[in-house]
């Protein structure tokens, strides 16, 4: 016999939206029945000011914890990231649901995009303490041309709704939301409909976690029932069904160093942590008690303890003797949505496209220097990371998604996204200068940026082979693991150089 509950909620536009999309699909798992009853939370009502600079807790949670308690709903769903570390007693978490994306993105004007050139600040609309730091401190960078700008923040309050049209009267440059939450009401038609008419003329930035960390727990939605319900569990187990095993592992961590960091609105740290594979890439930045914080670490494999500082061969082209990059011409003509895989194809590109992707931040960076607008990075986790992002409701709102997508880089590359163009051929140096063979005889650790490199170099000086090689963990680390060679995976050139540095 089916039965009926009633699941507490917010009132906005994105609450209800994604609230009903639990409900269907509880309805789905359970053949239960399930309807919505609205709750107007403290944070709804205070518009005017960011939350951190007001006293008390709990502002999007306390009222929907009361009418949880008090039974006047069965259950609730929350953005878990609006969850404090302290739940009150007689509250249960019954499933955290699974995240397709954490990112912030950035959204801005196109007419704004061809205007950055001439300003001198860059005012971007976020209330967040986290998002204000890391944007002032490294945004610059990340804009066409602007490494000039001053980036600064100016208070944006409201329901998502509300923040756009804001963007839209131009009352900021740009505006920084969370990309799960604008992703959710592209999901359902009501919703996707007024999204698309605030979207209109509009580009966006996936802002890379590696610089940009999200919200601990940000992109899941948590699931709450009373502890001591009169049912033997059956709802828990019910809601239980709702539980995504790899979203919960990523939010547990997160929320372990949030509470680390003392917690709270005001927080001014950025965090994440995503499963890749067998390991866990966790970043952490932002700024804490006046100390900046930059942690850039992986989970699941044992660093070698490093006695004496070591020599390394860092892999980059400053380094790099033996393998030479040679460009060659390429046709781009047609090609209006654009995959960089590495700098040695920047040149090649003779005017903006309509989308554009690159491969890690470094390249996203020198893309930007060279006056284009990058949508967003695969952040060096691979291919799939630009698949993901381009399977998204809610970019289609904006880009052609569904274009074909050409890869930029050398003459030997296969891609998963699509057709590669080449832009360089790779070539082997046959005369080494006897001072670089020496160094590289006495190398401990070798960085690859390519497994092609890697080989070059075995090759070259067999004697090498055995000594500690590292790589990133995108497409370099998979070509080392199909040739079952061992390899120390990095979460990034940071946690690679925080290591070597002792």
């Amino acid at each position: 016999m089916p039965k009926h509950y009633k699941i507490g909620t917010r009132g906005s536009l994105l609450a209800l939206t994604q609230c009903n999309q639990v409900k269907v699909e509880l309805e789905r798992l359970t053949g239960d029945t399930f309807e919505l009853d609205v709750i107007k939370t403290q944070g709804d009502m205070i518009t005017n000011a960011p939350l951190w600079q007001l006293d008390g807790k709990d502002f999007f949670t306390k009222e929907l914890d009361e009418a949880l308690l008090s039974g006047r709903v069965d259950l609730v769903v929350h953005s878990y990231k609006d969850l404090g570390s302290i739940r009150p007693d007689g509250i249960t978490l019954a499933a955290v649901t699974k995240r397709t994306f954490a990112h912030d993105i950035m959204l801005i004007k196109k007419q704004t995009i061809t205007e950055i050139k001439n300003k001198s600040e860059f005012i971007v609309g976020t209330s967040s303490p986290r998002r204000m730091v890391n944007l002032e401190q490294s945004l610059a960078d990340y804009l066409p041309n602007g490494s000039h700008l001053k980036i600064i923040s100016k208070v944006l309050r409201g329901n998502v709704n509300t923040r756009i049209q804001k963007l839209q009267d131009n009352e900021y440059d740009a505006i920084v939301l969370a990309l799960p939450g604008i992703e959710r009401l592209a999901l359902t038609e009501s919703s996707r409909l007024e999204l698309e008419k605030l979207l209109l003329g509009m580009n966006f930035m996936i802002l890379p976690q590696s610089v940009f960390p999200s919200s601990a727990s940000q992109g899941a939605l948590g699931i709450e029932c009373a502890l001591n319900r009169n049912d033997n569990d059956e709802l828990f187990n019910k809601l239980h069904q709702m539980q995504d095993a790899v979203t919960k592992e990523e939010v547990s961590r997160e929320r372990l160093a949030f509470n680390k960091y003392g917690g709270g609105c005001h927080l001014a740290v950025g965090i994440n942590v995503k499963k890749k594979g067998d390991y866990f890439v966790h970043v952490h930045r932002g700024i804490l008690e006046n100390n900046p914080v930059h942690i850039s670490t992986l989970e699941g494999r044992e660093l070698p303890v490093l006695k004496t500082k070591p020599i390394i061969f860092n892999g980059l082209p400053s380094d790099d003797l033996l393998v030479k990059k040679i460009p060659i011409e390429a046709n781009l003509e047609m090609a209006n949505h654009l995959y960089v895989t590495s700098k040695h194809c920047i040149d090649a590109i003779k005017k903006a496209p309509q989308t554009l992707w690159s491969a890690g931040v470094k390249t996203m960076r020198d893309l930007s220097a060279k006056g284009y607008w990058v949508n967003a990075t695969a952040d060096s986790l691979g291919d799939d990371e630009i698949q993901k992002l381009r399977e998204s409701r809610a970019l289609s709102l904006m880009i052609d998604t569904k274009a074909k997508l050409y890869t930029l880089s050398n003459d030997q590359a296969e891609s998963t996204l699509g057709e590669v163009i080449p832009c360089y051929t790779r070539t082997i140096e046959t005369k080494i200068d006897k001072s670089f063979e020496e160094k590289i005889q006495k190398t401990d650790i070798f960085y690859w940026t390519s497994f092609y490199q890697y080989k070059a170099y075995t090759e070259k000086f067999p004697a090498i082979t055995n000594r500690i090689h590292v790589c990133g963990l995108g497409k370099t680390h998979q070509q080392f693991l199909e040739h079952k060679i061992k390899i120390l995976p990095m979460s990034s050139m940071t946690e690679f150089k925080n290591w070597i540095n002792l």
